[in-house]
């Protein structure tokens, strides 16, 4: 097992120092390359191209169309997880540069995807081809997994675990950003729909019918005043509920709605599950509309762009790994040694994969990534290129670090 001391770091720094202007320019290439709505065959052919260049020993899509980068052949797995898919651009005039082809200004660059989560891919795959450079994948065998994540979170890892390549991970990196810190955790979420059913008539005549909007409305006035109750946890926080789209289906704009959907994102923190969030929504509605109004858990089971279908339910579990666990102490020295202040281990506000590989499959995992979650599906989505850089000599670093933690 390779010992990192200090020729080691510097090693890997002057390797980073070296690449700096290619990484950059394969961060530019990716971002300028859209994967809105799961379709990232042609970004994932990109950073294949990358791979295949810095000699992973395998480089392949899986079944639902995910990237998939093998280098080293040790006993113990590690994967670098980083989702390539990315969020629309909304109204295209609200942005002030163009969101593919991005700009940079005082060392931000400002794209679609940079933070969230595009801007960890440069670095995890030159880290881990560093690494197996310099000796620093002893013992390992270490994925990169550029994946699809924005419209169901967890899919693709579960995916990797249980059907192609069909490998179960000891331990799991994911790029979101976490602002150069460690993370070690982040709630859970439930996403469910509360349907209701009302009687359709025309506009002048609406005394005769039952307009299915006006039987939602005591449930979205709960929803709106419920988030106080819930649970909460000293290190994940609050549980937190929001009505986040409403459908409406109509004869006419001038008929009595017969039926009006509303979603619900509710995320939860320890000691909150599933059933009880559902059952609190259900709380919410009059006796008198029981009948009318129903809640629904949703369910995933759209096809991937491959045309690959893996249903799910839309049930993340909430997670967190200890401050002790060897992983989080691993991150935290990496940062040390790559020259970042010491610091205390963090928690996203928002949801990761880590919720299958960490919530669901019990896989120890930990975060680390530029970017701050913050800009994430805004217009300023935006990622330091220093920070962008940097977290390339972290990842090189990591595996050789966990395994001296392990020994």
């Amino acid at each position: 097992m390779a010992k990192v001391d200090r020729q080691k770091v510097q090693q890997v720094q002057e390797q980073v120092a070296r690449h700096r202007s290619a990484i950059v320019q394969f961060m530019r290439d990716i971002v300028a390359i859209p994967s809105m709505d799961s379709k990232i065959g042609e970004v994932g052919e990109r950073i294949g191209a990358e791979m295949k260049k810095l000699g992973f020993a395998e480089v392949r899509f899986d079944k639902m169309g995910n990237i998939l980068g093998r280098i080293g052949s040790g006993a113990r797995t590690l994967v670098f997880d980083s989702h390539i898919d990315t969020v629309g651009i909304g109204d295209p005039t609200e942005w002030l540069h163009d969101p593919f082809i991005g700009k940079v200004e005082n060392g931000i660059f400002y794209g679609r995807g940079a933070c969230d989560e595009k801007g960890s891919t440069p670095g995890m795959v030159y880290g881990l081809a560093i690494a197996n450079q310099l000796g620093l994948l002893e013992g390992w065998t270490a994925y990169y997994f550029g994946n699809m994540e924005e419209w169901c979170d967890g899919i693709a890892p579960n995916t990797f675990v249980e059907v192609d390549p069909g490998v179960r991970p000891d331990f799991v990196v994911i790029g979101e950003p976490t602002k150069m810190q460690v993370y070690r955790g982040h709630k859970g979420r439930v996403e469910m729909r509360v349907v209701s059913k009302g009687r359709s008539a025309h506009a002048a005549s609406n005394h005769l019918g039952d307009n299915a909007i006006y039987n939602l409305l005591p449930v979205i006035a709960g929803i709106r005043d419920l988030e106080p109750k819930l649970g909460d946890h000293p290190f994940l926080g609050h549980g937190k509920i929001t009505v986040s789209d409403m459908v409406v289906k109509t004869p006419s704009i001038n008929a009595v709605p017969d039926e009006a959907i509303i979603y619900i994102d509710r995320r939860m923190t320890f000691g909150e599950t599933k059933e009880e969030a559902i059952a609190q929504v259900e709380a919410l509605i009059p006796a008198e509309l029981k009948s009318k109004v129903k809640v629904e858990p949703l369910f995933y089971d759209e096809p991937s762009y491959t045309g690959f279908v893996f249903p799910v339910d839309k049930y993340f579990p909430a997670w967190a790994l200890e401050e002790q666990h060897a992983l989080v102490q691993a991150g935290l020295e990496a940062r040390t040694q790559i020259g970042l202040p010491e610091g205390a281990s963090g928690k996203w506000n928002f949801s990761t994969n880590g919720i299958y590989w960490a919530g669901k499959a019990g896989i120890p995992s930990i975060g680390f990534g530029p970017g701050d979650e913050e800009t994430a599906h805004t217009v300023m989505d935006s990622v330091s290129l220093d920070d962008m850089v940097k977290a390339t000599e972290f990842y090189a670093l990591f595996p050789a670090i966990l395994a001296e933690k392990l020994a």
